[in-house]
């Protein structure tokens, strides 16, 4: 394809830059929150995190140790490990031309819930990967000291991504000690897998982000879990002057169990496509994926694929958020052209559409309910044709495009590396994606989509060295909601809300936080995930309309006699007013005793305001009786002719407002 068309884009960079970012609206500095840490001296790199909702722990993978956090305060460490490099090892990889204070120490990559005794563990190991399976009731490893080639990179500066599924690792990383071959595998005691080394297959891949989708068990179609695998990787339908990069997204089933004659032990059903996320009317194109997430929820009819997204040449610091629904990408896969390579003019291969026939079963397929209705019971008996073409044509030419064909969130002077999505239901019952997307400067943007565009809520800074977020877990478990993020130097936990920075409605309605609302009665903003029953005098807003906390019908009055609070006979009335401040008016029917104190007090619901007039009615013989009886038969008048009184109101208002008094 034509090298102007697809990348003219960069002559306009610093054009484009200028009209995109929204900003955060508030920014919280490290000092001004609480967040909880959790570092060890003389341990570096907690490049890994795994978190057992069940268990309430948080594992910690770091260079040469492993630990177990309480998840609900990873200050208090329950368990650690050392797991060091033996100096043989260390000497050995030093021979090699590596660096014996960074490069010939083990860095723990790996960590997966095997079941509910161990978990399976991976180390570079000074550039010997080796996995163990780690005891969590002892908390020590098993001495297995398995290769972990091809499970865990030898480089901890290499890529890399892994997912446990039923006992099986699923792993993208690079199969040799130079990096030089990239592989997406499966590492089980039955059926081990992995992709063709070939430049069709993986070309220079990043690998980011795996995960599974299991099939939905209301089908009926038979079909199987899928394995997805994001990366970025050099293009090979594409030609530019240096390598053009290309997001993918990738994905394998679960029960391949590879082809008998050709295809081997390896995948039958890899298939690949190139991930859309541009801004259309600018022409600006990212193609650099850096971490992605899929958002699984009841509430969801299908998973949401998030993914976070740069552009190749970066220097002006743009990022985008991108969101993918699971039956575009399986579109893509299941009815989408495949590409093929092809020799133009006798010269150079180019990879281009292929137009001829496609074998049936469909290649990349996975085995379902219609396959078996052929007879093909399992990829080992899927025909030669078959397998044949999906060997030589693994990547789709038709690409996966973004909901709404446009980014969720484009944010200039920040790099984003890492994503999360929570699904909350504010008080209207409206259903947002809460996205949790950490940069390259230790920041925390949260940020939510709705009708009239993206808002970023706020910006948290993390690390306090301003160091990159490695890795970013949510835990979405009822009434206890937190991040964990990695970076270097240590882990933190924060809450997913600050809600009780927010000390007035106004603020806290402005906030336009779907997990945080104003409390009338206790005059505070509260997380409502944490409170026992939602209530109806809770004050939100998403649209940002703070008008619910002024007015009359967020204010009361409390009349108290003699010490004692009133609850009979008490008037009220209330006018707005056309400024949009409103004047109020309350009352008492009591019969008159002689040294009766009263006690009227005017409160706010929306802010911590309080107004008092205090009447006391004295003995009859103390001066000015008369004056204070006129005076009360006046007030008794009025307020028997109410109707009449409400008509001059704006006027008496009016002309009180000048005395400064009400």
């Amino acid at each position: 394809m034509a090298l102007c068309a697809f990348y003219a884009v960069w002559g306009f960079l610093l054009e484009v830059a200028v009209a995109f970012g929204p900003v955060p609206r508030i920014t919280w500095k490290h000092k001004e929150v609480q967040l909880i840490h959790f570092n060890e001296s003389k341990v570096s790199n907690y490049s890994t995190l795994l978190l057992s909702e069940d268990k309430n722990v948080l594992y910690v993978g770091a260079r040469e140790a492993i630990f177990a956090l309480n998840a609900v305060n990873i200050a208090e460490k329950q368990h650690e490990l050392h797991w060091k490099v033996p100096e043989d090892k260390r000497a050995e990889c030093v021979m090699k031309g590596k660096s014996e204070q960074t490069e010939c120490r083990n860095y723990v990559l790996v960590l997966q819930q095997l079941n509910d005794t161990f978990l399976y563990v991976c180390g570079t190991n000074a550039f010997t990967p080796t996995c163990d399976y780690l005891n969590l009731i002892s908390f020590e490893l098993g001495g297995k000291n398995e290769a972990g080639k091809g499970r865990c990179p030898y480089d901890p500066a290499q890529s890399y991504t892994s997912v446990m599924v039923d006992e099986e690792l699923y792993s993208g990383t690079y199969y040799s000690f130079l990096g030089s071959e990239p592989i997406i595998s499966r590492h089980s005691h039955q059926s081990r897998l992995r992709t063709e080394y070939t430049m069709p297959w993986l070309n220079e891949p990043n690998f980011v982000f795996a995960d599974v989708i299991r099939a939905n068990p209301s089908s009926t179609d038979g079909e199987d879990d899928k394995i997805y695998f994001f990366f970025t990787e050099v293009s090979l339908e594409y030609e530019f002057v240096g390598k053009l990069m290309i997001p993918r997204i990738a994905r394998v089933c679960k029960r391949d169990q590879g082809g008998l004659r050709i295809l081997q032990k390896k995948w039958t059903s890899f298939l690949k496509a190139r991930l859309i996320c541009t801004i259309p009317d600018k022409n600006f194109i990212f193609n650099v994926i850096n971490d992605a997430f899929i958002l699984k929820s009841p509430t969801l009819k299908e998973p949401v694929i998030y993914g976070v997204f740069t552009p190749q040449m970066n220097n002006v610091g743009l990022s985008a958020v991108c969101a993918y629904n699971l039956s575009t990408v399986e579109e893509v896969f299941s009815k989408g052209k495949f590409m093929q390579s092809a020799t133009v003019e006798d010269v150079s291969r180019k990879w281009v559409r292929y137009f001829g026939e496609i074998p049936n079963p469909r290649p990349g397929a996975c085995i379902n309910n219609e396959a078996r209705a052929s007879n093909y019971m399992s990829s080992l008996n899927l025909p030669d044709k078959t397998l044949l073409f999906v060997r030589d044509h693994p990547l789709m030419d038709d690409s996966v495009t973004p909901m709404g064909d446009r980014p969720r969130l484009v944010k200039r002077d920040v790099k984003y590396t890492q994503i999360v999505v929570d699904r909350v239901r504010a008080l209207n019952g409206t259903i947002y994606d809460v996205m949790f997307i950490g940069s390259d400067r230790g920041a925390l943007h949260k940020a939510i989509s709705y009708e009239n565009g993206m808002h970023i809520i706020e910006e948290t800074q993390l690390f306090p060295n301003f160091e990159p977020v490695q890795t970013l877990l949510l835990s979405s478990k009822t009434g206890r909601r937190y991040l964990f993020a990695s970076s270097n130097s240590g882990v933190v936990q924060s809450p997913v809300a600050f809600c009780d920075k927010y000390t007035t409605c106004v603020n806290c309605v402005l906030a336009r936080d779907p997990y945080c609302a104003w409390k009338p009665l206790e005059a505070s903003c509260i997380d409502i995930f944490k409170e026992g029953e939602m209530e109806r005098s809770w004050i939100q807003d998403i649209g940002g309309d703070a008008s619910s906390c002024s007015g009359p019908d967020n204010s009361y009055f409390v009349w108290r006699k003699n010490g004692q609070k009133m609850k009979a006979c008490i008037m009220e009335q209330s006018h707005m007013l056309l400024d949009g401040r409103g004047h109020v008016l309350s009352w008492v029917k009591d019969s008159v005793s002689e040294n009766t104190e009263y006690r009227c007090s005017f409160i706010s619901k929306v802010g911590n305001v309080t107004s008092e007039v205090l009447i006391t009615v004295e003995n009859k013989d103390s001066s000015g009786q008369d004056a204070w009886t006129k005076e009360f038969d006046t007030w008794r008048s009025a307020i028997s002719e109410h109707d009449k009184m409400m008509q001059n109101w704006r006027k008496t208002w009016e002309t009180c407002n000048k005395r400064n008094s009400l």
